[in-house]
């Protein structure tokens, strides 16, 4: 077992009681448990230091499919990556909402590329990219 460090935090008190609130729900056995596990998540990708580490991950999207051009130009950008996509796959959330997840495998900078591209396309109203050593 790896050794425990006790440190203190300051924050906003409405905040923490929502926060407790979703842990409890979670069912965490500890707030200390619950802020590890948010930690380790904001961790986890940061710490793939070198480009030649073969990673692995997905980027998730939800977007307007009524925007004009949307899904035409999210297809041109995915044919561009197709040698680190491994799967994608596309949920209709309700009529006007998609749902896109693409899992990815290949070198921490591509993945983040490819993930950026995404996001900061027009009628993307949400992106998320996670990232993993495959190691």
């Amino acid at each position: 077992m790896s050794k425990l460090t006790r440190f203190g935090v300051s924050i906003n008190k409405e905040l923490l009681k929502k926060f407790d609130s979703l842990i409890r729900k979670q069912k965490y056995p500890t707030r200390s448990k619950a802020i590890e596990d948010l930690i380790a998540e904001s961790v986890d990708g940061s710490q793939i230091s070198d480009d030649k580490t073969l990673s692995v991950g997905y980027i998730d999207m939800i977007y307007d499919h009524h925007k004009r051009q949307l899904l035409n130009k999210i297809t041109e950008i995915q044919h561009d990556f197709h040698d680190i996509i491994l799967s994608s796959q596309h949920v209709h959330i309700d009529h006007n909402t998609c749902l896109e997840i693409i899992v990815v495998k290949g070198s921490k900078s591509k993945i983040e590329k490819l993930g950026h591209m995404l996001k900061s396309t027009k009628g993307v109203k949400h992106g998320k990219s996670r990232i993993f050593s495959n190691n």
